[in-house]
């Protein structure tokens, strides 16, 4: 076993001598061989880390442009919303969905299919306000899918009010449009008799036209209506009654038993047989022509049951509608009142260099605000979240 292990040792220690003179031959005998694969190799690096560099400097331009470009936009927003940064735990529910049009109230027809309708005569009190000319657009889009109704508008105004008239042109129903002023000495007391004059001056242009062949119905400017309204008056033979919701405390309306009005629910009395409110009940004129002195009187509160006395009404006549009285098809909504104002604004900048002129002006027609020189608020325009002069727009 010795012997085996000293003669591979004496091996292992004649081919290290073997292959360390032949390196020693390299380095020594080709050494200029080796130098030229050194040099080639060394080039051939060089190449690669120059290829490598310019790939890395391509690579952060187009970085670079991206993140100014994000930068650009978010210095723009100041008043970014923080939630588009933040992930959220958003979900919602589908409670339904249909997809089948099922609307009964859809202007599908040609207008001569409605001639055999009865006409309704929808008479609006209304008034100078900042909200009126709104008010009187929204109820028009809720008219204007009513077939065979004549719109009877009167205003609390001495005059005709030119823009109020070019809307209801613009609006395409057929209208008239009355100035009915309430009389001076009505104006003082307290509580004022609105929309009294309004309604007298309607019910007078129908006698003064002969027109006994309708249904008469009193609809605020600020109420809501549900469509199924006009269907249920339309057919009205002398006086029908329904529920007007948001009157008072909650609710004004008829009772009804076995298809019988048998009383009211309202929650202001006050010696009223009739305490209903305005939009609660409709006439057929033909019922109404009996009576030629019926009236509606300048008495706050007492409007409604006055008129209704006027024609002579009992309960015996009262049609119940709204499903026996149980639906509300009309609500008593109100719209919050502000002042008018007056904008600041120089006159000069009113002209035909911006849309400043004809809008303030408009805004002025409509009796939402007023402009003057010197006077009121002045008016405020910014860019980029800074308020500036409008000499620096206009200049």
């Amino acid at each position: 076993m010795t012997n085996l292990l000293t003669r591979y040792k004496q091996a292992v220690r004649k081919q290290n001598v073997y292959y360390s003179k032949g390196i020693a031959g390299e380095l020594g005998m080709g050494g200029e061989s080796l130098s030229s694969r050194h040099a080639w190799t060394k080039g051939s690096a060089i190449r690669k880390v120059g290829v490598l560099f310019v790939a890395i400097c391509f690579l952060l331009y187009v970085l670079w442009g991206t993140l100014t470009v994000t930068i650009a936009d978010s210095t723009e927003d100041i008043l970014s919303d923080e939630t588009v940064h933040t992930r959220l735990n958003e979900s919602y529910l589908v409670c339904n969905e249909i997809f089948v049009d099922h609307r009964v109230f859809v202007q599908d027809h040609r207008l001569h299919d409605y001639e055999t309708l009865t006409m309704i005569y929808f008479v609006t009190p209304t008034y100078p306000r900042r909200e009126q000319i709104p008010e009187l657009i929204r109820l028009s889009n809720t008219l204007l899918h009513v077939p065979r109704i004549h719109w009877i508008l009167a205003n609390d105004h001495y005059a005709c009010n030119a823009y109020l008239d070019g809307l209801l042109r613009k609006i395409g129903l057929p209208f008239t449009h009355l100035a009915s002023p309430m009389p001076e000495s009505y104006r003082k007391k307290k509580p004022m008799p609105r929309g009294v004059a309004n309604r007298r001056a309607a019910m007078q242009w129908l006698r003064q036209r002969n027109i006994t062949n309708g249904i008469l119905y009193f609809g605020d400017d600020d109420n809501t209506y549900d469509l199924r309204l006009f269907s249920e008056i339309r057919d009205t033979q002398r006086v029908s009654m329904l529920p007007v919701g948001l009157i008072e405390e909650y609710v004004s309306g008829p009772v009804v038993r076995k298809g019988k009005v048998v009383g009211f629910l309202d929650s202001w009395v006050a010696d009223r047989r009739w305490p209903v409110d305005m939009a609660g009940f409709a006439t057929n004129l033909a019922y109404m022509a009996l009576y030629p002195n019926a009236s509606m009187p300048y008495k706050p509160g007492y409007e409604e049951d006055l008129f209704l006395r006027s024609i002579r009404l009992n309960l015996n006549i009262i049609e119940p509608k709204a499903n026996n009285c149980t639906e509300i098809l009309v609500w008593h909504t109100q719209t919050k009142s502000h002042e008018r104002t007056t904008l600041r604004i120089s006159n000069k900048y009113l002209d035909d260099r911006s849309n400043l002129g004809a809008l303030i002006r408009s805004l002025n027609e409509m009796g939402v605000a007023h402009y003057s020189d010197n006077e009121g608020q002045t008016a405020v325009i910014s860019k980029n979240g800074k308020a500036k002069p409008i000499s620096f727009f206009l200049s």
